[in-house]
């Protein structure tokens, strides 16, 4: 496997490893309670961000089964951090990966999950040789799951209140893609579209 270039660079943002210097950037989205119940790291106060940013700053290679790549979203122009992706490797013998995201939702609309999470599909792919990628999407969010299916995802599962979070049951959808469908995809062009936390 080729050793990871990092940043990643799409058509308006650049995919890089956190700095400490994004505590601020990331504390405008991370502590919103809609972004909370999908980021690896909770965070619920302000001195939460900062601990939250330096674990992240940690994750920066996958070697091995369990590892996480987390890399922020930085725009072009003037590299403010709109939001953040992470690929995990979950599984070595059946190629999967798992991945998530945020975005400041101030930010959303502009096509900025659209690249990242096409970059980073071309990087499970194509870099890390994975054979299958899901996404886990809140049921109620029809702005994501409108989004995954347009990416080419396939809806795999919907499961109906199995947690409660912060008092409320939980309704999440899993989506899927396999290696071969995102190689036959177009590559997702970038349309104008109203993007929201995932």
């Amino acid at each position: 496997m080729a050793i990871l270039q990092l940043p990643i660079e799409t058509a308006h943002l650049s995919l890089r490893p956190f700095e400490r210097c994004d505590v601020e950037a990331v504390a405008r989205y991370h502590l919103l309670p809609g972004v909370q119940r999908y980021v690896m790291r909770q965070t619920r106060y302000t001195d939460d961000v900062a601990l939250a940013v330096e674990h992240m700053r940690s994750q920066v290679q996958l070697n091995r089964p369990g590892e996480t790549l987390v890399l922020a979203l930085v725009r072009k122009g003037d590299q403010r951090v709109v939001g953040q992706i992470s690929l995990t490797w979950a599984d070595a013998t059946s190629g999967q990966g798992e991945l998530r995201f945020a975005i400041d939702p101030s930010q959303a609309g502009n096509g900025y999950l659209t690249q990242s999470i096409g970059a980073m599909l071309d990087l499970a792919f194509d870099h890390f040789g994975m054979h299958r990628v899901m996404v886990r999407g809140d049921g109620r969010s029809h702005h994501t799951n409108a989004l995954m299916q347009r990416l080419g995802f396939r809806l795999e599962a919907h499961y109906r209140e199995h947690a409660l979070f912060r008092g409320e049951w939980d309704e999440e959808l899993h989506f899927a893609m396999l290696d071969r469908e995102w190689r036959r995809s177009t590559k997702v062009q970038i349309l104008p579209l109203r993007e929201r936390v995932a």
